[in-house]
């Protein structure tokens, strides 16, 4: 079945089966990789992508599910006034080690301070699920803070 997707503003068509999760749409047939496999269980978060400004996980998003809705990935954030915050964030608080899990980690936190401009501790906890084997969390929280405009703890 042919799906006509609105992926980072531009509206690209992907024939797959409509339980297709969007993650693999994504990478085997539209080509965009910055989103991750990780786990495929929407456990681990790599995958995280945008739909309609809402992180999901894409690994068990079926592509039938995205009907007219905008789908922003990793791709995209450097364009969006929140994500160009957060990667110049986490490129100054040098958040990332093995990187892996990083797209998802941004597409998170994005949606995370576009919903909360200004999150709690117990905020940054409750919508940062993804894992991060490399256990940068505590980067990840400072440089969610740093994004939102607040003091970040040394």
């Amino acid at each position: 079945m042919t799906f006509k997707l609105n992926v980072n503003g531009k509206v690209q068509e992907a024939d797959v089966d409509p339980d297709t999760p969007l993650l693999w749409t994504l990478r085997d047939t539209l080509g965009i990789v910055g989103p991750k496999f990780g786990c495929g269980v929407a456990q681990c978060g790599a995958c995280t992508v945008h739909v309609d400004g809402k992180a999901v996980r894409s690994c068990v998003y079926p592509v039938s599910a995205v009907g007219a809705a905008q789908v922003s990935t990793i791709e995209a954030m450097a364009d969006h006034p929140i994500g160009k915050k957060v990667q110049a964030a986490w490129m100054d608080l040098d958040v990332a080690q093995c990187g892996y899990c990083q797209p998802g980690q941004i597409m998170a936190a994005t949606a995370l301070l576009a919903a909360k401009p200004k999150p709690t501790d117990a905020d940054i906890d409750a919508a940062m699920t993804n894992i991060c084997r490399c256990a940068t969390y505590t980067r990840i929280r400072a440089a969610i803070k740093q994004a939102s405009g607040q003091p970040v703890k040394a």
